[in-house]
Protein backbone atom coordinates (compact mmCIF):
# COMPACT_ATOMS: atom_id res chain seq x y z
CA UNK A 1 0.00 0.00 0.00
CA UNK A 2 1.12 3.71 -1.00
CA UNK A 3 1.06 6.17 1.83
CA UNK A 4 -0.23 9.38 0.42
CA UNK A 5 1.27 12.59 2.18
CA UNK A 6 0.32 16.15 2.51
CA UNK A 7 3.05 18.18 3.09
CA UNK A 8 2.45 21.70 5.13
CA UNK A 9 5.09 24.40 5.57
CA UNK A 10 5.71 27.82 4.45
CA UNK A 11 9.31 27.16 3.60
CA UNK A 12 9.58 26.31 0.06
CA UNK A 13 13.36 25.13 1.08
CA UNK A 14 11.69 22.31 3.64
CA UNK A 15 9.15 21.59 1.26
CA UNK A 16 11.68 21.10 -1.81
CA UNK A 17 13.87 18.75 0.77
CA UNK A 18 10.74 16.66 1.57
CA UNK A 19 10.24 16.12 -1.71
CA UNK A 20 13.17 14.56 -2.79
CA UNK A 21 13.11 12.43 0.46
CA UNK A 22 10.16 10.84 0.51
CA UNK A 23 10.18 10.81 -3.47
CA UNK A 24 12.85 7.65 -3.11
CA UNK A 25 10.46 5.25 -1.23
CA UNK A 26 8.51 2.91 -2.84
CA UNK A 27 5.69 3.19 -0.32
CA UNK A 28 5.45 6.85 -0.10
CA UNK A 29 3.68 9.23 -2.62
CA UNK A 30 3.66 12.96 -1.89
CA UNK A 31 0.34 13.97 -3.46
CA UNK A 32 0.56 17.80 -2.91
CA UNK A 33 2.13 20.82 -0.62
CA UNK A 34 0.47 23.42 0.98
CA UNK A 35 1.95 26.92 2.58
CA UNK A 36 -0.72 27.50 5.49
CA UNK A 37 -3.30 25.79 6.96
CA UNK A 38 -6.03 27.05 4.74
CA UNK A 39 -4.50 25.35 1.85
CA UNK A 40 -3.90 22.13 3.48
CA UNK A 41 -7.73 21.95 4.31
CA UNK A 42 -8.23 22.53 0.18
CA UNK A 43 -6.00 19.85 -1.00
CA UNK A 44 -7.15 17.20 2.20
CA UNK A 45 -10.84 17.72 0.65
CA UNK A 46 -10.14 17.49 -2.51
CA UNK A 47 -7.36 14.39 -2.53
CA UNK A 48 -6.69 11.11 -0.81
CA UNK A 49 -4.50 12.09 1.95
CA UNK A 50 -3.44 9.04 4.38
CA UNK A 51 -0.48 11.40 6.26
CA UNK A 52 -0.06 15.38 6.76
CA UNK A 53 2.88 16.50 7.28
CA UNK A 54 2.44 19.97 9.37
CA UNK A 55 4.47 22.88 10.66
CA UNK A 56 3.09 24.77 13.12
CA UNK A 57 4.34 28.48 12.79
CA UNK A 58 2.73 29.70 9.51
CA UNK A 59 0.55 32.60 8.04
CA UNK A 60 -2.99 32.91 7.50
CA UNK A 61 -3.95 29.79 10.03
CA UNK A 62 -1.01 27.88 11.95
CA UNK A 63 -0.46 23.77 12.18
CA UNK A 64 -2.11 23.67 15.37
CA UNK A 65 -5.56 25.09 13.99
CA UNK A 66 -5.19 23.44 11.08
CA UNK A 67 -4.48 20.25 12.65
CA UNK A 68 -8.07 20.73 14.52
CA UNK A 69 -9.83 21.83 11.33
CA UNK A 70 -8.18 18.50 9.47
CA UNK A 71 -9.56 16.16 12.11
CA UNK A 72 -13.09 18.10 12.28
CA UNK A 73 -13.03 17.64 8.02
CA UNK A 74 -11.66 14.13 8.17
CA UNK A 75 -10.61 12.25 10.95
CA UNK A 76 -8.93 9.99 9.24
CA UNK A 77 -6.47 11.67 8.32
CA UNK A 78 -3.21 10.94 9.83
CA UNK A 79 -1.22 14.20 11.10
CA UNK A 80 2.57 14.15 11.90
CA UNK A 81 3.70 17.52 13.48
CA UNK A 82 7.44 18.55 11.94
CA UNK A 83 8.62 21.49 13.60
CA UNK A 84 11.39 23.39 15.33
CA UNK A 85 9.37 24.12 18.17
CA UNK A 86 9.67 22.15 20.90
CA UNK A 87 8.19 24.86 23.92
CA UNK A 88 5.63 23.38 26.02
CA UNK A 89 2.81 25.43 24.62
CA UNK A 90 3.31 24.32 20.87
CA UNK A 91 3.50 20.47 22.07
CA UNK A 92 0.73 20.24 24.12
CA UNK A 93 -1.74 22.58 21.78
CA UNK A 94 -0.48 20.23 18.54
CA UNK A 95 -1.06 17.26 20.89
CA UNK A 96 -4.55 18.53 22.53
CA UNK A 97 -5.66 19.49 18.68
CA UNK A 98 -5.35 15.77 17.27
CA UNK A 99 -1.85 15.90 16.57
CA UNK A 100 -0.56 11.73 15.67
CA UNK A 101 3.10 12.71 16.42
CA UNK A 102 5.61 15.07 16.74
CA UNK A 103 9.05 15.70 15.09
CA UNK A 104 11.64 18.23 15.05
CA UNK A 105 13.54 19.09 11.87
CA UNK A 106 16.63 18.25 12.36
CA UNK A 107 15.31 14.32 12.85
CA UNK A 108 16.98 12.12 10.19
CA UNK A 109 15.25 11.34 7.48
CA UNK A 110 15.42 7.17 8.21
CA UNK A 111 13.50 7.91 11.42
CA UNK A 112 11.40 10.63 9.45
CA UNK A 113 10.50 7.64 6.75
CA UNK A 114 9.58 5.21 9.30
CA UNK A 115 7.71 7.56 11.69
CA UNK A 116 5.65 8.71 8.68
CA UNK A 117 5.01 4.51 8.02
CA UNK A 118 4.23 4.48 11.95
CA UNK A 119 1.73 7.38 12.04
CA UNK A 120 0.27 6.07 9.07
CA UNK A 121 -0.30 2.40 10.76
CA UNK A 122 -1.75 4.51 14.07
CA UNK A 123 1.23 4.59 15.73
CA UNK A 124 2.34 8.33 17.68
CA UNK A 125 6.02 8.64 17.03
CA UNK A 126 7.70 11.36 19.07
CA UNK A 127 10.65 12.71 19.38
CA UNK A 128 12.57 11.81 22.26
CA UNK A 129 13.00 15.61 23.76
CA UNK A 130 9.19 16.52 23.40
CA UNK A 131 8.27 13.43 24.91
CA UNK A 132 10.25 14.74 27.71
CA UNK A 133 8.84 17.84 27.74
CA UNK A 134 5.52 15.96 27.95
CA UNK A 135 6.85 13.31 31.13
CA UNK A 136 7.92 16.63 32.73
CA UNK A 137 4.89 18.97 32.43
CA UNK A 138 2.96 16.10 33.23
CA UNK A 139 4.64 15.63 36.47
CA UNK A 140 4.52 19.28 37.36
CA UNK A 141 0.78 19.18 37.52
CA UNK A 142 0.44 21.28 34.33
CA UNK A 143 -1.81 19.28 32.71
CA UNK A 144 -5.15 20.96 31.95
CA UNK A 145 -6.57 19.25 28.99
CA UNK A 146 -10.15 18.70 29.12
CA UNK A 147 -11.67 14.97 29.72
CA UNK A 148 -15.21 13.56 28.85
CA UNK A 149 -13.38 10.95 26.48
CA UNK A 150 -15.22 7.61 25.91
CA UNK A 151 -12.82 4.75 27.57
CA UNK A 152 -13.22 1.57 29.25
CA UNK A 153 -10.38 1.68 31.75
CA UNK A 154 -11.27 0.73 35.31
CA UNK A 155 -10.73 3.04 38.43
CA UNK A 156 -7.42 1.10 38.85
CA UNK A 157 -6.23 0.96 35.41
CA UNK A 158 -7.10 5.00 35.13
CA UNK A 159 -5.15 5.26 39.02
CA UNK A 160 -2.05 3.05 36.70
CA UNK A 161 -2.69 5.52 33.52
CA UNK A 162 -2.06 8.85 36.09
CA UNK A 163 1.09 7.84 37.27
CA UNK A 164 2.53 6.10 34.22
CA UNK A 165 2.05 9.62 32.27
CA UNK A 166 3.96 11.34 35.22
CA UNK A 167 6.82 9.09 34.29
CA UNK A 168 6.92 6.54 37.24
CA UNK A 169 8.42 3.35 37.33
CA UNK A 170 6.63 -0.13 37.52
CA UNK A 171 8.13 -0.02 40.77
CA UNK A 172 7.04 3.25 41.58
CA UNK A 173 3.74 2.69 40.82
CA UNK A 174 3.67 -0.55 42.88
CA UNK A 175 4.79 1.59 46.20
CA UNK A 176 2.15 4.27 45.32
CA UNK A 177 -0.53 1.90 44.88
CA UNK A 178 0.38 -0.43 46.98
CA UNK A 179 0.06 -3.22 44.52
CA UNK A 180 2.47 -5.88 43.37
CA UNK A 181 4.80 -5.20 40.67
CA UNK A 182 3.39 -8.16 38.82
CA UNK A 183 -0.22 -6.56 39.37
CA UNK A 184 1.13 -3.45 37.78
CA UNK A 185 2.50 -5.15 34.95
CA UNK A 186 -0.55 -6.86 34.44
CA UNK A 187 -2.76 -3.75 34.76
CA UNK A 188 -0.11 -1.71 32.08
CA UNK A 189 -0.34 -4.38 29.59
CA UNK A 190 -4.46 -3.94 29.78
CA UNK A 191 -4.13 -0.36 29.78
CA UNK A 192 -1.99 -0.53 26.45
CA UNK A 193 -4.37 -3.11 24.84
CA UNK A 194 -7.80 -0.83 25.72
CA UNK A 195 -6.16 2.17 24.33
CA UNK A 196 -5.07 0.51 21.17
CA UNK A 197 -1.56 1.69 21.91
CA UNK A 198 2.39 -0.03 21.68
CA UNK A 199 4.09 1.40 24.88
CA UNK A 200 4.06 3.88 27.78
CA UNK A 201 4.61 7.28 26.28
CA UNK A 202 2.08 6.42 23.82
CA UNK A 203 -0.63 5.85 26.62
CA UNK A 204 0.83 9.08 28.28
CA UNK A 205 -0.03 10.79 25.25
CA UNK A 206 -3.42 9.78 25.08
CA UNK A 207 -3.90 10.50 28.77
CA UNK A 208 -2.56 14.02 28.04
CA UNK A 209 -4.77 14.59 25.01
CA UNK A 210 -7.83 13.30 26.75
CA UNK A 211 -7.40 14.80 30.30
CA UNK A 212 -6.57 11.81 31.99
CA UNK A 213 -3.61 12.47 33.52
CA UNK A 214 -3.93 14.76 35.71
CA UNK A 215 -6.37 14.26 39.35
Amino acid sequence: MTIKVLLCDDQAVVTAGLRIILGAENDIEVVGSAENGEQVLALASQRAVDVVLMDLKMPIMNGVEATRALKLLNPEIKILVLTTYDQDQWVFDAIRAGANGYLLKDTPPPVLLNAIRDTAAGKSPLDPAVAGVLMEQVANGRVDAPGGVEHDLTERELDVLRLLARGLTNAQISESLYLSQGTVRNIISAILLKLNVEDRTQAAVFAIRNGLAGG
